[in-house]
């Protein structure tokens, strides 16, 4: 049975971490033979700084220009990036060196798929802090304190980056409550989405009326409780639909549906068709 491959870094390096500058004329990396969908078990971060790329992202085309910093989740399936006359780093970070109010930051953000702008200071000390990471990791290795080294130069990139997104997300909501209120759905959702499927349910959870929790998350993002519970549900069915060959059935049981015939009318309710027309227009 094919299953949604994952990459792991533990096979690529043993530091922690990978760090790569690249160019308009680099080819990437074992490209015919990772070319397909996939997961990682790690954390990705692209900052171009010149030219432009696109990845696709959980079925989404992301465009990515210079100056903007952008990042991939474990949970996420993602193909390699493709890049036009672009340079930039890609740079490759386990999770186990991102401290949980990092991780906060990056995974709480309901809509994840939007690369930050950089102002041309941030871009100037991004660059210049992952040229000196990319130096240590190279020349350290017979290092004695190689690994302290370049994991206290991670550190220092990840902060700035936690910094940069959540000043955005500062900047884009105003409403403390609102934003503290979508922060802790985010973590429910991600938490409880197989199990939980009512948005009355985390109102509960959260000690606020089902009104209240829909009026502060459609204030910040948008949308409404019900939409994000399912985008959270569809967006994996998708996913094990396009990039795996399990059955209808055994992706509904995964995703916590016991009746089989009422998860096959939420899928087309939501997302226009069935489980298996998806797969198949999808997959040509």
């Amino acid at each position: 049975m094919k299953s949604i491959p994952v990459d792991q870094l533990q096979n690529k390096t043993s530091a922690g971490l990978q760090i790569k500058l690249f160019g308009p004329d680099d080819k990437q990396e074992d490209e015919t033979k990772n070319a397909g969908a996939h997961r990682d078990d790690h954390y990705i971060f692209f900052l171009l700084t010149n030219g432009s790329g696109t990845l696709k992202v959980d079925l989404q085309d992301i465009v990515l220009t210079a100056g903007q910093l952008y990042y991939i989740l474990p949970s996420q399936v993602h193909y390699l990036i493709k890049t036009n006359r672009a340079e930039g780093w890609f740079l490759a970070v386990d999770t186990s060196l991102i401290p949980p109010d990092f991780r906060d930051v990056f995974e709480r953000r309901l809509n994840l798929h939007l690369p930050c702008r950089l102002t041309d200071y941030e871009l100037k000390q991004y660059s210049n802090l992952l040229g000196l990471l990319r130096n240590e990791f190279i020349e350290r290795q017979d290092d004695k304190y190689y690994l302290p080294i370049i994991h206290t130069l991670v550190q220092s990139f990840l902060a700035m980056a936690a910094s940069t997104y959540n000043t955005v997300e500062i900047i884009e909501n105003k409403h403390t409550r609102s934003v503290e209120l979508a922060r802790q759905f985010k973590d429910l959702l991600a938490a409880h989405s197989h199990t939980v499927k009512s948005p009355s349910a985390y109102a509960s959870k959260l000690n606020v009326s089902p009104g209240y929790l829909n009026e502060a998350i459609k204030k910040i993002t948008g949308s409404t409780v019900s939409y994000w519970i399912q985008q959270e549900i569809f967006s994996e069915a998708k996913r094990l639909l396009y990039h795996s060959d399990v059955g209808v059935k055994q992706i509904a049981h995964e995703l916590g549906y016991t009746d089989y015939s009422y998860f096959i009318r939420s899928f087309q309710k939501a997302c226009g068709l069935s489980p298996l027309k998806f797969r198949r227009l999808n997959r040509k």
